[in-house]
């Protein structure tokens, strides 16, 4: 028997190993295919019976022949939108034909929340028939046969595994169910022992090993099913199984009510199976300070048409040229019209357009027989979901820059401009994600605050909405998402949380809260340019926190008395080839010129081994932030270190600088970057300036005295030592909102720090985010802190802050919060203090 297997829809077929997940692309479900949809209907690749209609609407499985059974997936981790965006056209039993539409997608519902709009085609039962491909990549209309399958089921030998049967009944953890991807790994499990091991759920039974038997079982988020197995192993395949279920397989979400013995218990995920309910809290990441009252908007994101068919290579080629011509065009004329931290990230842009490889990949895809629209968005898309992957989040949230960046040439391509939402007043933009662009072109005047389910809090959207003074909450989970459309909302961006439909007299207090805030930012800007003392007379130095040269002008406008932290990645992403020593040299003198004399700390390269960039051919590591991290990769790379050292002692001459080393952990470390300072200082005929450490490790608190014995001052990273104190990694969303670096086990350790400096008569400073949150500053100062370098627009908030507390009070404060249990307590007991303040 030989069937035809035909494309669904118009698109681009491109091998399943390409497919960017490990359980279809690694062959968990079976043999297959997968196209990059041109259309919005999937229909029917050959003539059979509707076997499953998966509850979210977004997969539907055909049976062909007897043992023959087919997939169609439409799209990445589409499950987790919950039907929003898809039609099925089809019902279970139903007699197809090839070509019947099953289902219809709403794009522009479906894309931005999507991992991928790829769509697998699966053989997941094809026991005794072989695939045979007739198209491995390229561009298929609807119709075109892909491949054929040959052969007929293989015949039941009827035999049974023998022995005892035996059990294991348990609730099912998973957010979405046992859904394709789940099933395929339970599949694979299963086979690795010499048993059988059956499903049930109520009265309906499946073989585990049967993909399509089990989608079609529809196990559910919280079902409760009951593994049944027979065989040699049948004790081993039930205890792998149940571990394996247990454990979630990554998308592990609470049940509310007891799970039974045999599960285990995961941290809660930030999904949520349910709508968020009036008077509910949502836990994220500030990505940018501030409070809002506001409501709900969801705007739908504009698609343009995309040329399918190629017109030939030398045609698209050229269509693709002008393309990035008019963009380019059009980034550097809003990058001339915008603020500098616009600049900063168009710039980047920019330098994405005129990647070679970028644009070669694109061509090269041209001349494979694409479009020039196909081509652009297979060759981005693929690149951004490869920086989606990495664990290092300021490398990972650059995906967002570089899908803005193909919507946009899409755009061009299409002769047509997207058109623009408007917002109604008072509106809270809630999204998944959001596009740099997005963000830019927001009107002010009706937007008050942003709110996305995903993202990072160093995102070039969190930067643009910081530079735009809009509060912004990322990282709050899909419960965002089922938030209705209009819901009064408060958004309190520093308390990192979210509030859903609050009552009146909430939102009373609230406006309340924002008019007080407004007169106390006006009144500390009046005395922004005083030194930064206490009440009595203590020297407490504000410094501002900068992250490149445009940053510097506005920091000293609010009254920064120097740079505590000058973050000099700035230099070294979004491009191809490292910054050379004259290129450093001139912005880091650069940025020390516009601090007009105020001191400058520059931090070296602070990245880790997990990265894009080819210049830092770093091996990747299973757990980077454990891994070359900060000093450590200037040590193995000293090719890098010596450049940049070179870059900072030449910039130094004649100007207060400072240099700072990241993440050291031992005494050692410390010493083999002086050795290598005082060598280059001596090459170049200069003085070697003062060089600090900052603390962000516990080993390195624990040691401070030891580094402070023979370095010149101790800068704190809370960010980091939080994350590692707490052993919750920060870029983490399901444990990301637990963070927080008011814990008492964080305090006690800065307490630490502060000690093992003032052993040795070193200054100990704060340049990590606790520095600008007003309710650690008192804290903080009572600890013996007695430097804090903030975030620019905190500055002269911070120096008010500090101009009306009493050191003997801070310590008191300081010796009460060590002995608290937990961070809500910390909080309360600063919360009380500064409340007190005259």
């Amino acid at each position: 028997m030989v069937v035809d297997l035909r494309a669904p829809m118009d698109g681009w077929i491109s091998p399943l190993a390409e497919v960017p997940d490990d359980a279809f692309a690694g062959g968990l479900l079976g043999p297959g295919l997968a196209i990059d949809p041109l259309a919005d209907t999937v229909c029917a690749p050959a003539p059979g019976e509707v076997l499953a209609v998966h509850a979210a609407g977004h997969a539907v499985t055909l049976r062909l022949a007897p043992g023959l059974d087919v997939l169609l997936h439409f799209g990445l981790e589409t499950v987790r939108l919950g039907g929003e965006g898809f039609a099925p056209l089809v019902r279970v039993g139903q007699q197809v034909a090839a070509g019947d539409a099953l289902l219809r997608v709403d794009l522009g519902a479906v894309v931005g929340r999507a991992k991928s709009l790829v769509m697998p085609i699966i053989l997941i039962e094809a026991e005794g028939w072989q695939w045979q491909p007739v198209i491995a990549q390229g561009l298929v209309a609807k119709g075109d046969v892909l491949g054929q399958i040959t052969g007929a089921a293989a015949a039941d030998t009827g035999a049974e595994a023998g022995g005892e049967a035996l059990s294991l009944t348990l609730r099912v953890p998973l957010a979405h169910g046992l859904h394709a991807r789940p099933s395929a790994r339970l599949a694979a499990c299963a086979r690795a022992f010499d048993a059988k091991v059956l499903v049930e759920k109520g009265a309906a039974s499946a073989a585990i090993t049967s993909p399509s038997a089990m989608l079609r079982l529809g196990v559910g988020h919280g079902d409760t099913i009951r593994l049944l197995a027979r065989g040699a192993q049948a004790r081993e395949a039930l205890d792998a199984l149940g571990e394996v279920i247990a454990g979630g397989m990554g998308e592990y979400l609470a049940i509310a009510e007891a799970v039974a013995e045999q599960a285990v218990t995961h941290p809660v995920s930030p999904s949520v199976s349910r709508a968020p309910q009036p008077g509910d809290r949502l836990s994220g990441v500030t990505a940018a300070t501030g409070i809002a009252v506001g409501h709900v908007w969801r705007p739908r994101r504009a698609e343009p048409e995309l040329a399918a068919i190629s017109q030939g290579e030398a045609a698209e080629t050229a269509l693709l040229d002008g393309a990035l011509a008019g963009l380019r065009a059009t980034l550097t004329a809003q990058s001339e019209a915008g603020t500098p931290q616009q600049k900063a990230i168009l710039g980047a842009h920019l330098a994405l357009l005129d990647d070679e490889e970028l644009v070669g990949d694109a061509k090269a895809a041209i001349a494979a027989g694409a479009s020039a629209a196909m081509g652009w968005r297979k060759v981005l898309w693929a690149q951004a979901e490869a920086l989606r992957q990495l664990s290092d989040p300021r490398f990972a949230e650059r995906a967002g820059d570089l899908l803005d960046l193909e919507l946009r040439l899409q755009w061009q391509l299409c002769g047509g401009e997207p058109e623009a939402p408007l917002p109604p007043h008072g509106a809270i933009l809630v999204a998944e994600d959001l596009m740099p662009s997005e963000v830019a072109a927001l009107d002010l005047s009706r937007v008050v605050g942003l709110a996305t389910a995903r993202g990072g809090p160093t995102s070039h959207v969190a930067i643009i909405a910081a530079s735009r003074g809009l509060p912004a909450l990322v990282a709050l989970g899909e419960g965002l998402l089922l938030v209705e459309e209009g819901t009064p909302l408060v958004l309190d961006a520093d308390g990192g949380a979210l509030e859903i439909a609050p009552e009146a007299h909430r939102l009373v207090s609230v406006r309340a809260m924002i008019e007080a805030r407004a007169a106390r930012r006006a009144a500390a800007m009046e005395r922004a340019h005083e030194q930064g003392r206490t009440s009595d007379g203590t020297r407490i130095e504000v410094f501002a926190n900068l992250g490149k040269l445009s940053e510097a002008a506005p920091a000293v406008a609010n009254g920064a008395e120097g740079c505590g932290l000058l973050r000099t990645e700035f230099l070294f992403l979004d491009r191809q080839s490292a910054p050379d020593e004259d290129e450093q040299t001139a912005q880091y003198a650069a940025i020390a010129d516009a601090l007009e004399g105020r001191p400058l700390v520059i931090r070296l390269l602070d990245i880790g081994g997990d990265k894009p960039a080819p210049y830092l051919p770093i091996a990747a590591e299973e757990n980077p932030a454990m891994g070359l991290r900060g000093l450590r990769v200037g040590l193995a790379r000293p090719d890098v270190l010596v450049t940049q050292l070179r870059a900072i002692l030449r910039a130094a001459v004649g100007r207060p600088v400072k240099i700072m080393a990241p993440m050291v952990a031992r005494v050692a470390e410390l010493r083999e970057l002086q050795g290598v300072a005082a060598a280059q200082a001596a090459l170049l005929g200069v003085d070697l300036p003062e060089i600090g450490v900052m603390v962000e490790t516990p080993a390195a608190a624990v040691m401070a005295d030891a580094l402070a014995a023979e370095c010149a001052f101790l800068s704190i990273g809370t960010n980091d030592l939080t994350q590692y104190a707490l052993a919750m990694d920060r870029g983490n969303p399901a444990v990301a909102a637990g963070l927080d670096g008011l814990d008492p086990s964080v305090l006690r350790l800065i307490a630490q720090t502060c000690a093992g400096g003032a052993r040795h008569g070193k200054w100990v400073g704060v340049c990590g985010g606790l520095a600008s949150d007003p309710l650690a500053v008192p804290i903080l100062i009572g600890l013996g802190v007695g430097e804090l370098s903030v975030a620019p627009a905190m500055v002269s908030e911070i120096k008010a802050l500090v101009r009306s507390v009493d050191v003997a009070d801070c310590r008191s404060l300081a010796a009460r919060v060590l002995e608290a249990d937990g961070a809500p307590q910390v909080r309360a007991l600063a919360a009380e203090f500064i409340g007190g303040l005259a």
